[in-house]
């Protein structure tokens, strides 16, 4: 029982723990959703004379125009952009650099609050799988004590299970401003395409994880409930039997000692008893003569004539 109870809480604990690594990681990262913006392209110059269109004159006729043919998607640049929580970050056209905008300052002001609220929601679940952590923690240190083992393990089962509740919510409504931000953002950041990227999956795979760490803690409490309470039933039924066979035994020699007492207060089989309760007749008694029983016969007569 104890080693199966151990390795529960160490596969809860493996579990937990990448449930916090990755919701970390996808917290702080902004590679939420990735894609592509069209920009118009820019003016070319004697620094840039690729990847932008022509608006100059002729150089050795001013007076002849230069027409660009350039039509359709020619006519723009698709830049890489990544966007998380905190940050949306583009493709600088001019240098290899990267710009960077708030993401709460591109969300629609319609969208604010939601994205206020998956923030806080974001927060609230790394904090609450780290409580969730630590108790499961705590709970293979007091693992040769198994009440205290089985109420850390009630309490970080709740911790865990609140907290993978509230990263998918918080999760959701990330989701949901950014499609409401990609239709009504910006026009100078809206995306062309746009798809999930790896901060996303990580935060889904920290969800869960953290559901997978929540229903194996309740796994192993549960489990330790009922063995403990098979044990228990077992010791008691053990020891009623046990009781049953002492009483047995005692009611059983006091019965032998009863009939070996009995026994003893009979005589032996030729030997004869007088009989209880009356007396022997003496032989005066015996003898008496016929003229006494006629005496008291007459006064018993004579009694009733009275009468």
């Amino acid at each position: 029982m104890k080693t199966t109870r151990k390795c529960r809480a160490l596969i809860s604990v493996g579990l937990n723990f990448l449930a916090l690594f990755f919701s970390i990681t996808a917290f702080i990262t902004s590679y939420w959703c990735v894609g592509t913006q069209r920009v118009p392209k820019p003016k070319c110059s004697k620094l840039r004379t690729h990847q932008c269109i022509d608006y100059g004159v002729n150089e050795t006729d001013p007076n002849k125009v230069v027409y660009s043919w350039e039509t359709g998607d020619d006519r723009f640049l698709f830049r890489q952009f990544h966007t998380g929580i905190w940050f949306s970050c583009e493709e600088n056209i001019n240098d290899e650099r990267e710009e960077c905008r708030s993401f709460i300052d591109l969300a629609p002001a319609s969208e604010k609050g939601i994205l206020w609220l998956s923030l806080v929601s974001e927060m609230l679940y790394i904090l609450l799988l780290m409580v969730g952590f630590s108790l499961m923690c705590l709970e293979l240190v007091h693992s040769s004590n198994i009440i205290d083992g089985l109420k850390l393990n009630a309490f970080a089962a709740i911790f865990t299970v609140l907290s993978g509740l509230l990263g998918m919510v918080a999760h959701m409504m990330y989701t949901q401003v950014f499609q409401a931000t990609v239709s009504l953002g910006p026009a100078d950041w809206r995306p062309y395409n746009w798809d999930y990227g790896w901060s996303f999956c990580m935060a889904w795979g920290s969800f869960t994880c953290c559901m997978g760490a929540s229903v194996t803690t309740l796994n192993s409490y549960t489990k330790t409930v009922i063995e403990f309470r098979h044990k228990r039933k077992t010791f008691e039924q053990s020891l009623r039997e046990e009781r049953g066979r002492e009483a047995f035994g005692y009611y059983r020699e006091r019965s032998v000692s009863k009939d070996v007492d009995d026994d003893d207060d009979y005589p032996p089989p030729g030997g004869r008893t007088p009989p209880q309760g009356g007396r022997r007749s003496s032989p005066a008694q015996q003898g008496s003569s016929p003229s006494s029983l006629d005496l008291s016969d007459t006064t018993g007569s004579l009694g009733e004539e009275q009468c």
